[in-house]
């Protein structure tokens, strides 16, 4: 994403958030009008400042240690409807409009490719 401007995460929001260790929070990302849960990603400080003032979902990339808006090169952008901190503060939710891909595989979400077996018994 290259340098970024400096946008300050309101200290109201930034009290609530309990981060790991990195200083990271676990974002789940679902597409607005289904309910579809497209991936999971991490947020900073950072991130979510520069999500909540621009409409883009910015996220963490642990593997490269920098910031990273979804779709700045793939072009399958997330415009943010809406975040909602979960009651513990250590977990975001985003609600999304996807536009193509949100898997870096080209899956429209992260989560198509395998269902684990379940062998609890049914309740």
């Amino acid at each position: 994403m290259g340098r970024v401007s400096s946008l300050e995460l309101d200290p109201r929001t930034a009290a609530r958030l309990k981060r790991d260790a990195a200083g990271l929070v676990c974002a789940v990302v679902q597409q607005h009008d289904t309910r579809e849960v497209l991936m999971v990603a991490w947020m900073n400080d950072d991130a979510l400042a520069q999500t909540l003032a621009t409409g883009r979902a910015t996220y963490w990339s642990r593997s490269r240690g920098q910031l990273w808006r979804k779709g700045d090169t793939s072009g399958h952008v997330q415009w943010v409807r809406k975040v909602s901190l979960d009651c513990d503060g250590d977990a975001l939710l985003l609600e999304v409009e996807q536009v193509g891909a949100a898997c870096h595989t080209g899956d429209r979400t992260c989560f198509d490719a395998t269902t684990l077996p379940l062998t609890a018994p049914s309740a």
